[in-house]
């Protein structure tokens, strides 16, 4: 399954995804974070904690 950073998170700049993600896959950008795909494993942690619900199922848009 592929997560996505949708629009919830721009300006919101909560880092709680960040805090809890293994791999370090989250990064900062200008207005919101960002997946990077090529490092992410996989593992849905920052869709538990991401306090507007930004980190979509691919899949499902």
């Amino acid at each position: 399954m592929i997560y996505v950073t949708t629009e919830p998170c721009i300006g919101s700049k909560d880092a709680a995804c960040v805090e809890v993600c293994p791999v370090n896959c989250i990064h900062e950008g200008p207005d919101q974070y960002c997946i990077n795909p090529g490092e992410w494993i996989g593992c849905s942690a920052c869709a538990t904690v991401c306090p507007v619900n930004a980190n979509a199922d691919f899949y499902k848009h």
